[in-house]
């Protein structure tokens, strides 16, 4: 059980800094929830997640058996931890100058399932994170069997739900009680946790070198 709540929430905090930072899907929910209400986000997510469902199935069908090779394992491992330390400093780097702006950029028509899973084919960052963090945790969640695995994917969905579903709510509502202080805050206290989560997956790839 403590395995499965580290894998949540490890898996939730990740999301999160993920999903707080600016790009396609923050603009999108941003600019269509001042027209479509408090649900914009979370049906962009709903279309988010159904993409990363069909994703993670296919890496656990095809690439499933090369996760259990160690020195798959290792690359995977190191290069994530890689990853997160540069999101990390991305991260810290941009505190300073960091804004959150209600725009309404009205670039985006149709379906907002459908916006979810085009913002994350067209996000570059998405197929990096698969390949190199997501990979990582799929490894070390198989270890707690499809249940390490579900609760990884409802973790990471949650995580995108719960920030995405706020901003939808605070433009639609038209109340700005997420300052932007609170926001550099919240940011720079899940850039420490990838620094940590960074040196975890650091430790566990060195320590299959070793043994």
């Amino acid at each position: 059980m403590l395995a499965l709540i580290t894998i949540f929430f490890s898996s939730f905090v990740i999301a999160l800094s993920g999903a707080m930072m600016p790009g396609p899907m923050l603009t999108a929910t941003i600019s269509q929830s001042s027209r479509r209400g408090i649900w914009t986000g979370p049906l962009l997510v709903v279309g988010h997640g159904f993409l990363e469902l069909a994703l993670l199935v296919a890496l656990m069908i095809g690439l499933a058996p090369l996760l259990l090779k160690d020195n798959v394992f290792t690359v995977i491992a190191l290069a994530g931890s890689v990853i997160l330390l540069w999101m990390a400093w991305d991260i810290f780097k941009s505190l300073p100058s960091l804004r959150l702006e209600w725009q309404d950029g009205g670039e985006h028509h149709g379906r907002l399932v459908l916006y979810g899973i085009l913002l994350s084919l067209a996000n570059p960052y998405w197929y990096i994170w698969w390949a190199t963090i997501g990979l990582g945790y799929i490894a070390q969640c198989r270890t707690s069997g499809m249940a390490g695995i579900a609760v990884f994917f409802i973790g990471h969905i949650l995580g995108d739900m719960a920030f995405y579903g706020l901003v939808s709510t605070t433009v639609a509502k038209g109340r700005s009680f997420f300052s932007e202080r609170l926001y550099r805050r919240v940011l720079g206290s899940c850039a420490c946790l990838l620094v940590g989560f960074a040196f975890l997956f650091a430790f566990a790839g060195l320590q299959k070198i070793l043994s």
